[in-house]
């Protein structure tokens, strides 16, 4: 594998970036504003692996226990890291905005590829909406369940109304965010380097308080390293190989979403080289304070059968209660909350650059109006703004159906996935001797890197469609299956209506 030396900032000039752009048939739009450091501060916050793997540790201990909540994370980080390392050498050979579903076009260059990368491109779309409506519908069930900390009978959170309306400001908070932060070229870097250095402390604050805590109370214990090591539990019904690739889904939700990095690539000088550089970078750092973090838990967790029975439905309140009191644990919520809301505006900032990449390549409907770049603002304005009014739409679903909004919300990791997978396999059908090579490239690892990439997104994203258990009631059922089919029968009702004549059209 040939990691290229470079040294930290910009090695090659802003002009020589828009001529490398030009050659790939695209303009420059944007100023590249971000550092290595900004975009990898971004990347860190759009993954925020150790607060959404903790988030969802009620799921590991019925899947697996802490066996599957450490050991899988390992297995997890070492296979998402050939992803990285794939798609890096992808982004180093064509660095655009469009990402993913540009590398299928121009590995397969014909009608097929055309129509497989326009495919491609409505699942990563498709991943980002609904993954900035995750946060978005994961910070609501903070906001409101701190209401419950205080108030565990309180009523207010079975009101879909209240949720959606506090739903529909935050995706208001964060779209307009996203508009007023390119006016200014240092805001929106700035903001993320804030938001990196908060998670960042966050981590260190929540591991000393938990640690402290349990040290300082005599009522509370420490649980012993077999139990943090070795345990291993199945609660599903499933048998235990089946039960162990579910349980390493928790993993997997926490190191998804590194493609934010290839989004952001006309935002960020010498881009064939950083931005390899920082989506391993924080596949890493994420990997890393993910499993520090899950040892601690682990170690303090006091009764791991009570944090899936909290009133406000989030395992991560209760196991901050469990530990550190009332009192401590709102204001670690709050603090948590707080940095959330500042990494939803960074997922929404990569989903608002796919939105306008995939217009401005005559994908989208209405490509031509939604590709536009506003002169004033220095920003997708009216893709960003088409991408707030989608989110808000799925927050609608709080008024009838949440199961139909979980399946929603879950199947952006699915989607993203996917998208991963399909220009590494294709790199591997049509023979990596057709991949023009940058700076970053992997040499005779390569194949071996890509075989494993291809088997990581698709095992991954097939065992996100099953159920919690093997013989689920209609309640228990995932309908993630169900939401990704009807955006399958969307995207190719578009193609066959528009895309076919638009989307990168054959000469």
């Amino acid at each position: 594998m040939n990691f290229e030396s470079h040294e930290l900032g910009v090695t090659k000039s802003v002009d020589q970036d828009a001529l490398d752009l030009i050659a790939l048939g695209h303009d420059q739009a944007f100023s590249r504003k971000f550092s290595l450091w900004s975009l990898l501060a971004l990347a860190f916050c759009v993954l925020g692996s150790w607060g959404a793997i903790s988030s969802d540790l009620a799921t590991g201990f019925s899947n697996g226990g802490p066996v599957i909540i450490l050991w899988g994370l390992v297995l997890v980080a070492l296979c998402n890291l050939c992803v990285v390392l794939s798609l890096g050498e992808l982004c180093s050979s064509m660095p655009t905005a469009l990402g993913q579903a540009y590398y299928v076009l121009r590995l397969c260059d014909s009608s097929t590829g055309r129509f497989l990368s326009y495919m491609c491109a409505w699942i990563n779309v498709f991943g980002w909406w609904t993954a900035t409506a995750t946060l978005v519908a994961f910070n609501t069930d903070f906001l409101l369940g701190m209401k419950l900390m205080f108030d565990p009978e309180w009523d207010g959170i079975s009101h879909g109304w209240l949720s959606f309306v506090v739903y529909l400001g935050l995706s208001l908070m964060v779209t307009v965010v996203n508009v007023v932060g390119c006016r200014k070229d240092p805001v929106l870097p700035c903001l993320n380097n804030v938001m990196g250095i908060g998670f960042v402390a966050l981590f260190v604050v929540f591991s000393l308080a938990f640690l402290i805590s349990v040290a300082t109370n005599p009522h509370l214990s420490f649980r012993t390293p077999t139990f943090a090591f070795g345990t291993w539990t199945n609660q599903t019904g499933w048998n235990d190989g089946v039960t162990w690739f579910i349980g390493l889904l928790q993993s997997a939700y926490g190191l998804t979403a590194f493609d934010s990095v290839i989004h952001m690539a006309e935002e960020i000088p010498d881009p064939r080289r950083n931005v390899p550089k920082a989506m391993y970078l924080a596949i890493l750092s994420g990997a890393g304070t993910s499993f520090v973090f899950m040892v601690i838990c682990l170690f303090c967790l006091q009764d791991e059968t009570t944090i899936a029975n909290d009133p406000s439905g989030l395992p991560f309140i209760g196991l901050a209660q469990q530990i550190v009191g009332l009192q401590g644990a709102a204001a670690l919520v709050a603090l948590f909350t707080i940095i959330s809301i500042g990494q939803n505006i960074s997922v929404a900032t990569t989903a608002s650059r796919m939105t306008w990449g995939f217009a401005r390549d005559g994908g989208f409907p209405w490509s031509k109006y939604f590709s536009h770049v506003d002169p004033f603002w220095k920003a997708p304005v009216r893709a960003t703004w088409a991408q707030g009014i989608i989110t808000a739409l799925i927050g609608v679903l709080y008024l009838f159906s949440t199961t139909v909004l979980q399946a929603i919300v879950s199947v952006s990791s699915i989607a993203l996935m996917i998208s991963y997978g399909m220009p590494i396999a294709t790199l591997l059908i049509v023979g990596r001797d057709k991949l023009y090579p940058g700076p970053f490239k992997l040499g005779k690892w390569g194949k071996t890197l890509n075989y494993v990439s291809v088997i990581t997104c698709t095992v991954v994203s097939v065992f996100f469609f099953f159920p919690g258990t093997p013989h689920p009631s209609g309640s228990d059922m995932n309908y993630a299956i169900a939401v990704f089919g009807a955006m399958l029968v969307v995207s190719l009702t578009f193609w066959l209506m528009k895309g076919r004549h638009t989307y990168f059209k054959l000469e």
